[in-house]
């Protein structure tokens, strides 16, 4: 289903709203339902994801975050999470893919001024591009070298997700001559691009996750976005918002795995038998183990899910208080943020685990497919892990310190 478009006529106005937010989560759950139907043959075959970023293509929810205006969807951030989590718990790689694509393509938005941005943020939409690349800090960095006609970029960029079927790549790099770090906008098809798909990770294996070598390519003026230094006369708090923004899409993320798994685990548990009592028919389950089981987990899940709603509502009241937002302000969203990752990661790796003894033995069998949520999960906390923000969280309950910039990988 495509972006719905304003009807025809003499006097007809461009759409500057949008189809609206049930539009497209109807659309992620149409997308979500045909992901579902071969997730496990497409995640066992680990084929770079041009099919699936054909289905988010058509689907219109590549250009979801792009006003209305501008040849977009229009919707907000709260729209877009609740698609990633719907993705996710069919997909979890592509929910990771779409992920990041959004937090990417919108950076624009943030990092440079309103013409530039508009004028990205529109070819982005007529060109359906897909973003791939990450703006986290990586060692040694990109270098960014000025000359006459522009910047010549060099470097290798670790482990990136999407760069394997991106239209465009967006990376941090430093000015070889300052050190300021900068976002930096590529086209993967520019000689002296090279990228090296990551084909033996156990997991996330259609995120299209890979390295990317950059030799001398050519940059002009205009690609490149602007500073993600971390002084705070450079980041304004407003622009300070796109490190929880970000990290807000990896706990959706990591919600929509995990009520994925338990979803699944659930219509097996009804269809099948009790691993612990063959003999009991299908049906409702009357072993008090596995009725255990479904409990804790659900709480678990319902519980980060609550948290991960308290921090989107300070990321969209931090969003409309616009440049009258305040660094203590942004503080505490980012703490809200820190402390709904960690929840969603305990929710993931306790879902995804222990989904697997509710089912039993049979939950071994790969035409089943069950490992799969485990393996994703597990490699995205691998990626992202929760240790630093626990940290961060101590230290501004019990000093008021007010937690780091930081980029989700």
């Amino acid at each position: 289903m495509g972006v719905a478009t304003a009807p025809s006529g003499p006097a007809a106005e461009p759409d500057r709203t949008g189809p609206g937010r049930a539009h497209w989560l109807r659309v992620a759950r149409e997308t979500a339902d045909d992901l579902a139907t071969d997730a496990v043959a497409r995640e066992q075959a680990g084929k770079a994801p041009f099919d699936e970023v054909s289905r988010l293509r058509e689907s219109g929810l590549l250009t979801l975050l792009v006003p209305a205006e501008l040849g977009g969807g229009g919707a907000d951030w709260p729209t877009a999470y609740a698609v990633v989590r719907d993705i996710a718990a069919a997909d979890g790689a592509i929910g990771q893919l779409l992920g990041c694509h959004y937090f990417l393509s919108w950076s624009a938005r943030f990092l440079t001024g309103s013409p530039a941005a508009a004028r990205l943020q529109r070819e982005s939409a007529t060109e359906q591009w897909c973003w791939g690349g990450g703006l986290a800090r990586q060692e040694p960095p990109l270098t960014l070298a000025r000359t006459s006609a522009g910047h010549l970029l060099d470097g290798r960029q670790s482990y990136a997700t999407g760069v394997l079927v991106a239209d465009r790549l967006a990376v941090r790099a430093v000015r070889d001559d300052t050190g300021e770090p900068l976002a930096v906008i590529v086209d993967p098809a520019r000689h002296g691009v090279g990228v090296d798909g990551d084909d033996d990770t156990f997991g996330q294996r259609l995120a299209a996750g890979g390295s990317v070598e950059f030799d001398r390519v050519p940059v002009a003026a205009d690609d490149v976005l602007g500073s993600l230094s971390v002084d705070e006369d450079v980041l304004s708090p407003p622009a300070a918002l796109a490190s929880p923004i970000g990290r807000l899409l990896s706990v959706q993320l990591r919600l929509g795995m995990a009520e994925g798994v338990l979803a699944e685990a659930r219509e097996y548990s009804r269809a099948g038998r009790s691993p612990r009592h063959p003999s009991w028919q299908a049906g409702p389950s009357p072993d008090p183990q596995v009725l255990s089981a479904y409990g804790e987990l659900t709480v678990l899940t319902r519980s980060a899910s609550a948290l991960a709603d308290q921090a989107q509502e300070a990321v969209r009241g931090g969003l409309a208080r616009g440049e009258d937002l305040t660094y203590d302000e942004y503080a505490e969203t980012s703490v809200l943020v820190s402390m709904a990752e960690a929840a969603a990661t305990r929710a993931v790796q306790e879902s995804t685990a222990r989904a697997l003894d509710v089912i039993g033995t049979r939950s071994a069998s790969s035409r089943l497919g069950f490992d799969r949520f485990w393996r994703n999960a597990r490699t995205h906390t691998l990626y992202e892990p929760v240790a630093h923000r626990l940290r961060d969280v101590g230290d501004y309950f019990l000093n008021g310190t007010h937690p780091p910039f930081v980029l989700p990988v």
